[in-house]
């Protein structure tokens, strides 16, 4: 768990992204012991709920920003305060990628008004 000095720092980093603009999305996930492993076969799918063994790897939050370029993306990992918080001896990693456009999986037109409507709350006409 982080200290209040640390919590601090990614807040002030949160704020600054929500103030220019570029932060859609943030949350933190809660720990595997909380979770469920869904596993994919060609014939079946096998839910396996957690706790599991000690994860080397494991995604503990995620940051949803809209930017123009991939290299300004990169530029906002570079700010981030994470290096500030890293224990000796560990390291931290952030993963960046892209998000699919829609345009990508189908016909072009139709994508859009899908995702459109997919996004409308329902109700609305």
């Amino acid at each position: 768990m982080l200290g209040s000095s640390e919590t601090a720092l990614r807040l002030s980093f949160n704020e600054e992204l929500r103030k220019v603009g570029v932060l859609l999305d943030l949350g933190g996930l809660t720990p595997m012991s909380r979770g469920a492993l869904v596993r994919y076969s060609r014939s079946q799918c096998k839910v396996i709920d957690g706790p599991f063994a000690e994860a080397k790897e494991l995604i503990a939050g995620y940051s949803l920003l809209e930017v123009k370029t991939f290299a300004e993306a990169i530029e906002w990992a570079r700010r981030a305060p994470f290096g500030l918080l890293v224990q000796d001896g560990e390291e931290w990693e952030v993963e960046l990628r892209p998000l699919f456009d829609p345009t990508e999986f189908d016909v072009p037109g139709e994508a859009e008004k899908r995702a459109r409507r997919l996004g409308e709350k329902p109700g609305k006409a």
